[in-house]
């Protein structure tokens, strides 16, 4: 028997597993020849890309909704150490599995530097958990004292999820503290400029949405410190705030330290046009853990965008490499971005250099589309279904 293990549940690790056992059909494998686990923190898929809503209700996934219909196993521990050449890993509990062939697709979380108080006062939006944090937060200082600290947020880091979280909060804290007096403030900052990676067509729309949010904006200041009363900034000023919510720059999973090769600037690991670790016998990575090229200039983001085709193609090339079968090579030949920008609307964009395509209400319902249909697997249960869906294929654009 063969062991294929995928290391997460996230958008990439999802669909490699389903990507595997499709191709395992594919290939008319018997039963029992080959077993495909999946390894992760939590029994869950979570949504991720929508963390920065009110209602995260939809946005938990059971993995034995998706997993256990296609003959997927799952395995609920952190791991803790791979070893690529006895290829094996080890979890937290201390217990060890053996792999013929292994993807790493653990994803990427938020970057926290050294700035006092940031871990023991911030919030973050980087997990389910984080945001359901920041959600019980903001509810418990709506049902305290109407002070303005109580009703004033400060989201640290501009770029797409800074906005996302900005644009969503106004309205937010307005139904959480209506009738009390309080004025919700949103204070908006970055240490360069407002959406400096979202492009110079759409930097015009997010800037207008953020007036039209009223969210406060400020560009070229960082963070010297956090306490429990609110920010000081490197300009010497402090902003009285009794939540704070840190969205500065995301890192690759330390996971990718487990494997003897270089990795990029955001922690990341190469891999060959067939999402194989360059260098690395029998180790497959997808999703943001892995930079990948899409085209011949470009590299993969760190996006649900790239991360569910990485997933789909590792997972038909796992299988497909043990049975010394084919590879596919992965190219996506487009690109494209869609900030959600709260009541204002939204903004997309096409191609690397982010072109506005619509904004407003047209674009708003794009990014409806994604976040509550396109980026979700099949929740009919049926095998059928989650092996179709699983398909190394792209889709088009939104």
């Amino acid at each position: 028997m063969s062991a294929v293990v995928v290391i997460g549940s996230g958008f990439a690790g999802l669909w490699a597993a389903l990507g595997a056992a499709r191709r395992l059909d594919e290939l008319a494998v018997p039963a029992g020849a080959v077993d495909i686990t999946v390894v992760s923190t939590q029994p869950f898929h979570d949504i991720r890309v929508r963390n920065y809503e009110a209602d995260l209700a939809p946005c938990r996934i059971p993995l034995a909704d998706v997993l256990d219909p296609a003959g997927v196993a799952h395995v609920a521990a952190e791991v803790t150490a791979i070893d690529t050449t006895a290829r094996t890993i080890a979890t937290s509990d201390g217990a060890t599995y053996d792999y013929d062939r292994l993807v790493l697709a653990s994803g990427s979380r938020v970057v926290k530097p050294a700035v006092p108080g940031l871990r023991e006062f911030a919030f973050d939006v980087d997990t389910y958990a984080g945001a359901l944090a920041l959600g019980d937060h903001l509810r418990g200082l709506a049902d305290g004292p109407p002070t303005e600290a109580a009703g004033t947020v400060v989201v640290v880091g501009a770029g797409l999820t800074g906005i996302e979280v900005a644009c969503e909060l106004p309205d937010r804290l307005r139904r959480l503290f209506a009738g009390s007096g309080v004025a919700p403030r949103v204070v908006l900052l970055d240490r360069s400029r407002i959406g400096s990676d979202v492009g110079a067509s759409a930097r015009p729309v997010i800037e207008e949405a953020l007036s039209a949010n009223g969210v406060q904006a400020l560009a070229g200041v960082g963070v010297a410190a956090i306490d429990e009363g609110g920010v000081s900034l490197t300009s010497g000023e402090h902003l009285s705030a009794a939540t704070v919510v840190w969205c500065a720059g995301m890192r690759a999973s330390p996971l990718t330290e487990q494997l003897p090769v270089q990795r990029d600037g955001l922690g990341r690991v190469r891999v060959d046009d067939y999402l194989r670790v360059i260098g690395v016998p029998a180790v497959f990575a997808a999703g943001d853990v892995a930079a990948a090229r899409m085209d011949d200039d470009h590299l993969s983001v760190m996006s649900c965008q790239h991360g569910r085709p990485m997933g789909r193609y590792a997972g038909y090339n796992v299988i497909s490499d043990l049975f010394g079968e084919p590879l596919l090579r992965l190219r996506i030949p487009w690109y494209v971005t869609v900030l959600d920008l709260g009541p204002a609307g939204a903004v997309y964009t096409e191609g690397w250099d982010r072109v506005v395509v619509s904004s407003g209400a047209a674009a708003k319902d794009t990014k409806r589309t994604i976040n509550t249909q396109r980026i979700y697997p099949p929740l009919t249960g049926d095998r059928a279904d989650l092996l179709a869906a699983a398909a190394p294929q792209l889709q088009s654009r939104p």
